[in-house]
């Protein structure tokens, strides 16, 4: 009984983890961190902070996605071939 309360328990939290805020989550967020920063809404300061928010994001995105790949381990690819430094 113990053992299946456990299972349940972690079969929950692996769902739920597997969550994905949506685009006004997330944007409400990045402008709580802006407003945490000192940032006022509506200037200039704080849309750029909005923006550099946005722009680490899609950098962590492409990093993830372009070296984590399996065949991409510091090494080029070069004319089809995978070639090493």
């Amino acid at each position: 009984m113990r053992a299946r309360v456990v299972f349940l328990l972690l079969t929950a939290a692996a769902i739920g983890g597997c969550t994905t805020l949506s685009p006004a989550e997330v944007r409400r967020n990045d402008e709580i961190q802006c407003r945490d920063y000192g940032f006022r809404p509506g200037t200039a300061s704080f849309a750029e902070c909005l923006q550099r928010i946005d722009l680490d994001r899609r950098a962590d995105r492409r990093a993830r996605l372009y070296n984590d790949g399996p065949f991409v381990r510091g090494g080029i690819i070069y004319g089809g071939f995978y070639d090493r430094w």
